[in-house]
């Protein structure tokens, strides 16, 4: 019946258009056909695809090693998306919402709750945030916390869309006045898979429902060792990924009122991966060299990416000083000749990551990865298969 109803909506609007097409000379009979099969297409192709993923950390006192987990493996989920395809072979976008809870600095009528950065797909916006958390003793209200990201993010209604949440901590699932299960509950109406990452031994996570509120949506329960320190591997390849991403820095041209705040902000991030570790700040190169980096709302190399950009619709005060008196063509053949560079780099740095890759494969044992790493790919991979996504 539905079909039907559909197939008589699509025959009202091309009636409607047939009319319409034969009052206009102009228009032959054969554009019916292709417009015909066009909108079949639009009835029936869902909108573009878009992962989202929310993450929930307790900052309360004894979290100061998920807290570092976190920072330290963003680039590798990042990384993991950048080779990610869903249903005809689409490449998925990806966003990441970051809440805090369980930190006595947070407002107690608020639940010790507090969205710190919701659904960006800016990855170094992304990366200040988590490096700005700090640990400090508190109230963690599991329920309370997962009930909040559902009613202030916009998760949107696409069934292709893959969102899930994941919620690390150490306390009982089941603290607070608002009792898990309605929120969980609701995650699963809205199509919010709920993973549930336990800091501390196994079986005690289960006994204090961690798993449970997992089940409930159809996620995964997993305990981790939140203390415990990444391992990373050096590779013959790690100093010249860090080289190639100072000339990929120099690509970059900034506009606008962000430019020049963007640009300190890329560069802060980068000094901050490159304190934690070597490693991690190779990681954040490969990030930078792949499709899901993109800063099209200070970059000029960006921004002309799309269709309908013109130079001339920035003001002059917005470009960098040093392009301000130049001529449109000269600007456009600088922006050309700085995107062609990037590409450059960019395909160096990933070329360079397959080695690198194939390199700690050969040296790594299984339990070599982080914790957290662990955990959230895992989930991430299993519940990506339910939506028709792979990895090539």
């Amino acid at each position: 019946m539905k079909n039907v109803k559909q197939l008589l909506v699509i025959g009202t609007i091309a009636l409607g258009m047939g009319q319409s097409f034969g009052n206009n000379p102009n228009i032959g009979s054969t554009l019916m056909d292709p417009f015909m099969a066009e909108m079949t297409m639009k009835v029936s192709k869902p909108g573009n695809n878009t992962v989202k993923i929310a993450l929930l950390l307790d900052t309360s006192n004894s979290m100061d090693g998920l807290i570092n987990q976190a920072k330290a493996q963003l680039w590798d989920i990042v990384n993991k998306f950048t080779h990610a395809k869903c249903g005809n072979d689409g490449r998925p976008q990806l966003q990441i919402a970051l809440y805090q809870y369980g930190n006595d600095n947070l407002a107690s009528r608020e639940g010790y709750i507090q969205q710190v950065l919701g659904f960006s797909s800016d990855l170094d916006e992304i990366s200040e945030k988590l490096f700005s958390l700090s640990t400090n003793g508190g109230e963690e209200y599991c329920g309370q916390v997962i009930q909040t990201s559902l009613s202030q993010l916009d998760w949107g209604k696409n069934p292709d869309q893959l969102k899930m949440i994941f919620i690390a901590g150490n306390e009982p699932f089941t603290q607070g006045k608002l009792n898990y299960r309605d929120a969980v509950a609701n995650a699963k109406e809205k199509d919010v898979v709920v993973n549930t990452i336990f800091c501390g031994a196994y079986e005690q996570g289960i006994n204090t429902e961690w798993k449970n509120g997992a089940q409930l949506t159809g996620g995964e329960y997993m305990a981790i060792d939140h203390n415990r320190e990444v391992v990373h591997i050096a590779t013959p390849y790690d100093d010249v990924i860090i080289r190639l991403n100072a000339k990929l820095n120099n690509t970059y041209i900034s506009y606008g009122a962000l430019g020049a705040a963007k640009i300190r902000q890329q560069s802060d991030q980068d000094s901050n991966a490159m304190e934690m570790e070597e490693a991690v700040a190779v990681k954040r190169a490969v990030s930078k060299s792949s499709r899901l980096y993109t800063n099209s709302s200070w970059d000029l190399v960006d921004a002309s990416k799309a269709e309908d950009f013109d130079i001339d619709k920035i003001k002059k005060e917005q470009l960098p000083t040093d392009l301000r008196e130049k001529s449109k063509a000269e600007i456009t053949s600088f922006i050309a000749a700085k995107k062609r560079e990037r590409s450059d780099i960019q395909k160096e740095i990933q070329d360079l990551d397959q080695k690198r890759e194939a390199y700690i494969a050969s040296q790594k044992k299984d339990n070599d990865k982080g914790e957290l790493e662990n955990a959230m790919i895992s989930a991430i991979q299993k519940q990506a298969a339910k939506k028709n996504y792979r990895w090539e």
